[in-house]
């Protein structure tokens, strides 16, 4: 059974809406979804790009290979764990009737999980307590699903094609202070005369992430969707919702693995500043903490600039594929500069030039996901396909890192030129794009 795509007089939730019926931009969608990603993302990115290195290098007596192999551990369990729950995620949030909604509940209750969790991890304190550490990460990664599918859905549901350059936009623009203001946040706490510090870390982005939910819901106001029609689960059904799409998805697929590659690039980065800075440039925690700071403030500075603009600027020119593939080249060449230079200046010029790119590409990236969707009747699915770009490219960052980090002989600053060219290959996928300009 195909879900009603119809607007009723009584505003009942629908699959999809059309530039017909949403003549002005709806702002107060973009707003919700932007805030939501804030903060969902900026405390998931303070722990795993500062504080979790951090108290990990606390337990187990300081960087090195034991503790990159832990993260790889870590991203690899979590790969698994969120492949799994973000599709699943999506689909029931597409069959979802509720009174509030497809998208509500699942939000809210994510929020509240994730949050318990976050503070379970900043109790774990000795290294026997690590086996918890590792259930409950991949505890995090399947309740932080519950808001990253449906708050992304929500743009495909409720905003018309006509406005999706500008709502992404909005949202990048979330999405940037979540991706670099987490970890900036994250650094505030890291102390070396004080380790406990990380620990308050925890707490603080914990409180954060129990706000994205209510305020996202409390701003998008989402319907009942009780008087949409229930879907008959039999087995076309289950294949449309459960199953990977394998019919006119070939344009999916190629966005799916680009935009990994480019988000795996930065996310590695993220993950591995902390020990560029000590083991490679041979800074001390504290110093180095102050240089993520700033390398995070001068990141979202830039691409707070370029996101808003970069938009609405991809609608006017009808082409969605080169602005993805320019921020490719950026982020690539903002990765280089640290293993060209390996100064803590260059750093912050790492900032700059891949948050120009950054900013392009949050904000021009969502529109394309949008377009490339098989069957809008069932977008979290799809789009929980898609989110494990961002989801799988923050798991699979340890891995990757660590994995390079053996073969350049365990050094850091080496790894760079390799994240150069995935961050490149991403770009050349998205080129690859048919359906879209």
């Amino acid at each position: 059974m195909k879900l009603d795509t119809r607007t009723d007089a009584g505003g009942v939730w629908s699959a999809t809406m059309t530039n017909d019926q949403q003549t002005k931009t709806p702002i107060f969608i973009g707003l919700a979804v932007g805030i939501g990603a804030l903060l969902w993302l900026g405390p998931f990115m303070g722990l795993n790009s500062v504080l979790n290195p951090a108290k990990l290098s606390n337990i187990m007596g300081g960087s090195g290979a034991g503790v990159n192999n832990f993260l790889a551990l870590l991203g690899t369990l979590g790969a698994v764990t969120s492949t799994i729950t973000t599709i699943i995620i999506g689909a029931l949030s597409d069959l979802t009737r509720s009174r509030w909604g497809r998208r509500t509940p699942w939000i809210l209750s994510g929020s509240v999980l994730t949050a318990a969790v976050m503070i379970g991890l900043g109790m774990v304190n000795f290294e026997e307590q690590l086996p918890l550490f590792i259930v409950l990460w991949c505890l995090l990664q399947t309740f932080i699903n519950f808001i990253v599918a449906p708050l992304i859905a929500v743009i495909a549901d409720r905003v018309a094609p006509m406005h999706r350059g500008m709502i992404s936009s909005v949202y990048a623009a979330g999405y940037i202070i979540g991706q670099y203001g987490g970890p900036v946040v994250g650094g505030v706490f890291l102390n070396d005369a004080n380790p406990g510090m990380v620990n308050t870390g925890y707490y603080v982005l914990a409180f954060v992430m129990l706000l994205s939910g209510p305020v996202a819901a409390i701003i998008m106001r989402e319907k009942s969707s009780l008087n949409m029609p229930k879907t008959k689960m039999d087995w076309s059904s289950f294949v449309r919702y459960f199953v990977f799409p394998v019919h006119n998805a070939l344009d999916l697929y190629l966005a799916l693995f680009g935009k990994m590659l480019i988000n795996i690039a930065v996310t590695a980065f993220s993950v591995y500043q902390l020990f560029f800075l000590t083991s490679g440039m041979g800074l001390d925690q504290t110093p180095a903490g102050k240089y993520i700071s700033l390398m995070g403030i001068a990141t979202m500075v830039t691409a707070l600039i370029f996101a808003p603009i970069s938009g609405p600027i991809s609608d006017k020119l009808k082409t969605r594929k080169k602005p993805v593939a320019l921020s490719a080249l950026l982020i690539a060449a903002g990765t280089l500069l640290p293993f060209i230079f390996n100064t803590p200046a260059s750093m912050l010029w790492y900032g700059i030039v891949a948050g120009i790119g950054s900013g392009i590409f949050f904000s021009v990236d969502q529109a394309l996901n949008l377009e490339v969707l098989p069957n809008a009747e069932n977008a979290a699915k799809d789009l929980g396909i898609l989110n494990f770009a961002n989801t799988g490219a923050q798991i699979l960052g340890p891995v990757l890192g660590a994995i390079l980090f053996d073969i350049v002989g365990g050094q850091y600053l080496p790894i760079l030129p390799f994240l150069t060219g995935i961050a490149i290959v991403g770009g050349v996928l998205v080129m690859m794009i048919r359906k879209v300009q």
